[in-house]
């Protein structure tokens, strides 16, 4: 069997060693499920994305992480794009598109930041689940739910830093994670958050692109407007500029190679 290119790239930064790491994964044909999960279980990143062609400019592109396929993720359709581009698969001045099991995804390169289309996935304010504060170790000003996550608002930037959880207790949840956030105080930024999703596999996630989508309109009613920076405030950290538009949210991030590979069985 022929090797399999391999990619790492960290997302939503500039920088290498910061933002949020996905390996990317070019097949020349479609892999069956267990051989793309055992291969994200062996990255032990929070997403493993696998891109297969299917037309000009065209790609399904589907996500696992360590645990599970996930339906939605931003950082890793971001790195998806960035390797398309770097490796030459499409051209520079072309516009990826990429069927996923939650619709069809373009990305856009102006410049060094990269662009992306995403739905727009509003919470509900919503009664917490029983032990969800405790296992947060936070007073919630909000709890809403969205399609996918918990969010829940506390009072200060300091507050969502500090974050210890207790991700047993949050293990439980029958959700995919838990958005914590807060505006910001740090300079350039409106809003800041966390985002924690052990059921799916993830302690932390370092950057959430998909939880801003829930993020963007959760403060467009706070704020008043509908284009942010926001940063997320994990160990690694990284910056995302989403602007809400109707029922959809465009999220910017930046990305840069770490490493290639090749993938042998």
């Amino acid at each position: 069997m022929a090797p399999v290119s391999l990619t790492q790239v960290d997302a939503f930064t500039a920088e290498p060693f910061a933002g949020n790491p996905a390996a990317v994964c070019l097949l020349s044909a479609p892999r069956e499920a267990a051989w793309m999960q055992r291969v994200a279980q062996e990255m032990n990143l929070s997403e493993t994305a696998f891109l297969v062609p299917r037309g000009v400019d065209e790609f399904d592109l589907r996500w696992f992480t360590p645990a599970v396929e996930v339906d939605l993720c931003g950082h890793a359709t971001l790195a998806s794009a960035h390797a398309l581009w770097e490796s030459g698969a499409i051209g520079l001045d072309r516009t990826p598109r990429v069927h996923t099991r939650s619709g069809v995804r373009t990305a856009e390169r102006p410049g060094d930041w990269i662009k992306l289309v995403f739905p727009a996935t509003p919470d509900e304010p919503a009664t917490a689940p029983a032990g969800l504060a405790e296992a947060l170790g936070v007073r919630p000003r909000h709890v809403g739910k969205s399609r996918f996550d918990y969010l829940i608002e506390i009072e200060t930037e300091a507050e969502v830093r500090a974050l210890a959880p207790d991700f047993g207790r949050l293990r439980s949840l029958p959700v995919r994670g838990v958005i914590v956030t807060s505006r910001a105080t740090s300079p350039g930024f409106d809003f800041v958050s966390r985002f924690f999703a052990p059921g799916s596999g993830i302690d932390e996630d370092p950057v959430t692109g998909s939880a801003h989508c829930c993020l963007a309109p959760f403060w467009a009613r706070r704020l008043g407007k509908t284009a942010f920076v926001a940063r997320q405030v994990s160990p690694r950290g990284g910056t995302v500029r989403v602007r809400l538009d109707g029922d959809r949210a465009r999220l910017g991030g930046q990305a840069v190679t770490v490493f290639r590979a090749e993938l042998l069985v």
